[in-house]
């Protein structure tokens, strides 16, 4: 008798339970086994089942993480054994989120492996806003770039990418970007220009989320004034002008 089991990559979203798809809720109440990254509301880990075992396995930039290859041995371990094991990442499994490591290790151990997707913070973080990520008028396309890179990679080339933002009229969408801020402000001021709008989301759809709305110049002095830290959301480009004067009169907004 084949006991296998199987992985579900799951998208638990920006953090809101109510983002949840229909579908993640299916797989989260029949997972017997959930390991669960360190962004993730208990909110959502709570519509498990209570007989389903949960096991944390944070990652978090600036934290000590659970080790990867610990978590992809843990999955194909756990499913040998006939567990039908829910990974649950916030936002989207496969933006950030490792996802593609995940199931490359997974199928080439023979475990099967589905993927349902989550709201990525990067959409769901301008959309508390009422930003657009494209616009007709203001941009074209979207980038969803890492202000976080590999130790061992060079890391992303800002420089070209601020040419091709402004030559192709791009929103840029940077995630883990905060620590970095005056890197990459320096590095993209070599294409764009010092009033390139930019907006700043921290926690986004949480009830303690904030904003901060300011210029390219000013990322990084916004960043330290208002003490704006990890997960939070950078978003640079032409379509977040239009919201600073909306975003500023209401009370739980700030506009550097």
């Amino acid at each position: 008798m084949n006991t296998r089991g199987k992985v579900t990559l799951v998208g638990a979203g920006p953090g809101d339970p109510e983002l949840l798809t229909v579908k993640a809720v299916k797989a989260l109440q029949a997972a017997t086994l959930l390991l669960v990254d360190d962004l993730v509301n208990p909110a959502i880990v709570a519509l498990a089942s209570p007989q389903a075992r949960v096991v944390q396995v944070g990652k978090r930039g600036g934290c000590k993480s659970t080790p990867q290859a610990f978590i992809e041995k843990l999955m194909v371990m756990a499913a040998s054994e006939g567990e039908n094991v829910v990974r649950l990442k916030g936002g989207d499994p496969f933006i950030f989120g490792r996802g593609g490591e995940e199931v490359e290790h997974l199928r080439a151990a023979g475990i099967p492996v589905d993927i349902i997707n989550g709201i990525t913070s990067g959409l769901a973080a301008v959309t508390a806003l009422g930003v657009p990520l494209t616009h007709r008028e203001h941009a074209h396309g979207v980038v969803f770039v890492t202000g976080h890179a590999r130790p061992e990679s060079d890391g992303t080339d800002w420089r070209a990418l601020a040419a091709t933002a402004r030559d192709a009229r791009l929103t840029l969408v940077i995630y883990m970007g905060v620590s970095g801020a005056q890197r990459i402000q320096d590095e993209l001021l070599t294409g764009l220009e010092h009033a390139t709008p930019v907006a700043i989301i921290e926690r986004a759809t949480l009830p303690d989320q904030r904003h901060s709305v300011t210029t390219l110049g000013e990322l990084h002095a916004t960043v330290v004034r208002e003490q704006l830290s990890s997960p939070s959301i950078i978003v640079v480009g032409d379509v977040v002008g239009g919201v600073a004067a909306a975003v500023d009169a209401a009370a739980n907004f700030r506009v550097a």
